[in-house]
């Protein structure tokens, strides 16, 4: 078996997601979030669970972060509880909050991991969300104003920053199909919705570049590696089409070349055309550093006449995980070349990759296989896109623990960690060992 080894200088590590781990959601003046809301709502998720308690990382970071050490992880991607350090969203600032980031980066530092700080990883605070969160334009400037909190008080420390992670879920499944928070169902709100939130995320690049602080800043988004079903030129029009609903209406605009003609045309014929002002193309295509992609799997699409956007997702002709999606390691390094030729060879961050893996503990032991092999071809196909030219500085692994998965609750298990969620006793599961030594050799077996 052959190793191929990354570029010396490339980074390993893992994430994770405030909501999904820290638990203590009513401790130390942390407000409301729209996840405290929406997981307290009947049949909102899975089995009536909630991120109240996750997996106690408030308390427990520094056990977390000794595993992160053991594993040798280089870097830490974490994101910031909006509500924890601003508990209203705008005004009073919450100490308490602050201190906590304040002691989880510097314990980082002492291991000598470097930390990647999300500013908005899905969990607004609910008094936003009374005003309208995403859907009123006003956000805008609050969310610059929360991110230039967070550059002046840890900057010093963190140079790797992220706006949003992945707009296109809060976005569509939040506004959209209400099956995320805030669990609303309105095209014309999901239209609003997608603008201020890019709309925001070029404010804070703004606001990061005003602040003079070193380190870099870039954007997250959920990615597919679309495939045609068949070679007709139906067919391959509809596979553009989906590119233009589910990745250049969020990369685009960021790159400078605006909301694709398809996508705008079919929410305006709705009655829910994005309220772009003038200027506000602009703004969004402020300079980023770094695109991250978090990609899980592959979508196959097939022309669709009955179906207004054009396309739908063909039958899968590959194993299902937990997850429902398909077994398809292939697909990261296939879209990370397509995005690199799409958009002028971007310096890129795997923010995101993993696998759903419910392997149970047995025998004191997590034998997750599967796990293993996917990641394993996961990183065999990056590891080629690289070679063909993408210019990929970073793996983050999602996700360093099993943890709080939105609207499943506790039942899918993505984590490199085994998690009990009733004693909180944490077991690194044989695929941590796995990419433990992925890390040491700086590379994979091909």
């Amino acid at each position: 078996m052959t190793m191929l080894e990354f570029p010396q200088g490339f980074q390993w590590g893992a994430a994770t997601a405030s909501y999904q781990i820290e638990g203590a959601h009513n401790e130390d003046d942390r407000g409301l979030s729209i996840w405290d809301t929406f997981s307290h709502q009947p049949g909102r998720v899975m089995h009536g669970e909630n991120g109240d308690i996750a997996c106690d990382h408030y308390h427990r970071y520094e056990q977390d972060i000794a595993l992160m050490a053991e594993l040798g992880l280089q870097t830490y991607r974490f994101s910031v509880s909006w509500s924890r350090v601003i508990p209203f969203g705008t005004g009073h600032v919450n100490e308490k909050g602050l201190a906590f980031y304040d002691r989880l980066i510097d314990a980082l530092l002492d291991r000598g991991i470097e930390p990647a700080l999300t500013l908005y990883h899905w969990d607004l605070p609910q008094a936003l969300q009374d005003l309208g969160g995403w859907a009123n334009r006003e956000i805008v400037e609050a969310f610059a104003g929360y991110a230039r909190l967070l550059f002046e008080r840890y900057g010093d420390r963190v140079s790797r920053w992220i706006t949003l992670n992945e707009p296109l879920i809060f976005t569509q499944f939040g506004h959209r199909s209400g099956v995320m928070a805030p669990g609303i169902r309105s095209l014309p709100v999901t239209a609003r919705a997608v603008h201020h939130a890019l709309l925001a995320h070029g404010r804070a690049v703004q606001a990061f570049r005003e602040s003079g602080r070193e380190g870099e800043i870039g954007i997250t988004n959920a990615n597919t590696s679309y495939e045609p079903a068949d070679d007709t030129p139906e067919t391959l029009r509809a596979t553009e089409l989906a590119r233009d609903f589910d990745t250049r209406l969020y990369h685009g605009p960021v790159y400078g070349r605006g909301y694709p003609e398809s996508v705008l045309a079919y929410y305006a014929a709705r009655d829910a055309a994005l309220p772009i002002l003038p200027g506000d193309l602009e703004v969004i295509a402020a300079p980023t550093d770094f695109l991250g992609v978090n990609l899980y799997s592959r979508q196959r699409i097939e022309a669709s006449d009955d179906r207004g956007v054009g396309y739908r997702n063909a039958p899968p002709t590959l194993p299902l995980l937990d997850m429902g999606y398909e077994a398809a390691p292939h697909a990261l390094g296939d879209f990370v070349r397509w995005v690199t030729k799409e958009y002028g060879r971007p310096r890129i961050y795997i923010t995101e990759n993993g696998v759903c893996d419910n392997t149970e503990l047995a025998g004191g032991r997590v034998d997750d296989q599967l796990r293993i092999d996917l990641l394993r071809g996961f990183l065999a196909g990056l590891h080629g896109a690289i070679a063909d030219g993408a210019d990929v500085r970073a793996y983050y692994q999602w996700s360093l623990m099993d943890n709080f998965e939105w609207a499943f609750g506790y039942s899918k298990r993505f984590g490199m960690v085994w998690t009990d969620f009733a004693t909180q006793e944490r077991v690194k599961k044989a695929s941590a060992e796995w990419y433990a030594g992925v890390i040491r050799r700086n590379g994979v077996e091909g």
